[in-house]
């Protein structure tokens, strides 16, 4: 509550905080912003969300034109990855990590871009991960925590509780299979998203990615008896369904789960439109562990940063200080079914009885886990574990000896660093 008080006290008035302060002895500042497609649809509404974000900032800094470019998911890491190779830094962008540019040296800090109240209002553990060597460069965007879903008309149907346990899950997966369910439980460890469904499993499990001071812990004894447990007691006992967990990728098991087929999955809350579309009633509970609640959920944060190639520091502060008002970023969490990373916007959608929908993740996000993004390391070992995760859980599977060896590829990628 002690930040909360502090943003009170500073008097929020964010959406004004910086707009019409920034000038340019060289006449008008074009900034040039990419940012991540978010419409689940195939739509244009993230670019009409950041177009209209744009219209309002210019209309007070008639000196500062914002150019927004707006890529699919699968591109927009890439794409900026490729302006700064060319030289053409754009000057904000909204991408999935920042970590290597911030080693590079090529952004500039929070700080010296937000307000002090913007940067203060930012929930304490989205910006604690956007730090490389104790210094802010990655501003968290959105964030989305990630909690077990079931079928609740399957579970009704079946005579089944939500699970509390591991056991509860073995135990209520049986049940769905024995009633013909596709998907008793769906365990998406293709290369799409494996490495978010695997830290899922290992929090809950009492592991991690890393341990407290950041060293990577993959092949500890939690997480490889974790993933013995899958193993042994869903996958070899066909209770993950026709496609083979390794070969199973996210967006077909949300699909599935979408029409139907799956009794339970590890879901976020995008996935509770997909569903209720098709009229299938989402129960959501917090993946439990071996004995009861894990330690910790999943967190997952998109983050924003300002490049320094322009020198537009100013320009992007104060577009930045605009786009983080309670306004905007309700108004993009609620389009998306997201959470939003400021303290008093999280209050507001904590208080709002439309988003009761997303207070189950609001209330799991400050005690979850991130993944090691300020880590340069961390985009190679997520990319290694995509590649070989799926195969730990399958016949001929070996999760010490997969984890073992993803665990130091880890450790020579960190080093070489």
């Amino acid at each position: 509550m002690g930040l909360t008080a502090t943003v009170a006290a500073l008097g929020m008035t964010v959406a004004l905080a910086g707009c019409g302060s920034s000038s340019s002895d060289e006449g008008d500042i074009t900034l040039t912003f990419v940012a991540a497609d978010y419409d689940l649809e195939g739509g244009d509404s993230t670019k009409q969300y950041w177009d209209g974000v744009a219209t309002a900032f210019e209309a007070k800094n008639k000196n500062i034109k914002v150019d927004v470019q707006i890529y699919d998911w699968k591109d927009v890491d890439r794409k900026v990855a490729e302006m700064v190779a060319a030289g053409k830094a754009p000057d904000i962008a909204q991408i999935g990590a920042y970590a290597d540019y911030a080693a590079q040296d090529k952004l500039y800090s929070a700080d010296s871009l937000l307000s002090i109240p913007v940067q203060a209002n930012l929930l304490a553990p989205l910006a604690d991960a956007g730090e490389v060597n104790r210094v802010q460069y990655g501003i968290p965007f959105v964030a989305s925590t990630r909690l077990l879903f079931y079928n609740e008309s399957l579970f009704t149907q079946a005579g089944l509780k939500p699970p509390k346990t591991w056991a509860g899950i073995e135990s209520a997966a049986r049940t769905l299979k024995q009633r013909g369910v596709k998907y008793p439980f769906a365990l998406p460890l293709g290369g799409e998203e494996a490495q978010a469904e695997t830290m899922m499993w290992i929090l809950s499990g009492g592991g991690g990615y890393t341990d407290s001071v950041g060293t990577y812990t993959i092949d500890s004894e939690q997480n490889i008896k974790t993933f013995d447990w899958l193993k042994n007691n869903l996958v070899a006992e066909n209770l993950t369904g026709p496609v083979a967990p390794g070969k199973l990728n996210r967006q077909p098991a949300f699909t599935a789960f979408a029409e139907g087929e799956v009794g339970m999955l590890n879901g976020h809350p995008s996935l509770m439109q997909q569903a209720e579309k098709n009229g299938v009633k989402v129960g959501m509970v917090p993946l439990p562990g071996p004995d009861g609640k894990a330690k910790s959920a999943m967190g997952v944060a998109d983050w924003m940063m300002g490049f320094k190639q322009n020198g537009h520091r100013k320009e992007i502060g104060a577009f930045l200080d605009f786009a983080y008002s309670d306004e905007n970023v309700l108004d993009f969490a609620d389009q998306y079914d997201l959470l939003p990373v400021t303290v008093s916007a999280s209050e507001r959608m904590g208080e709002d009885p439309a988003n009761k929908d997303l207070w189950p993740f609001l209330e799991a996000l400050p005690e979850s886990t991130l993944y090691p993004v300020g880590k340069t390391s961390w985009a190679k070992v997520s990319e290694n574990i995509k590649l070989q995760i799926g195969g730990t859980v399958g016949p001929n599977g070996n999760p010490a000896s997969t984890l073992g060896a993803i665990g130091r590829e880890a450790a020579a990628t960190e080093n070489a660093d």
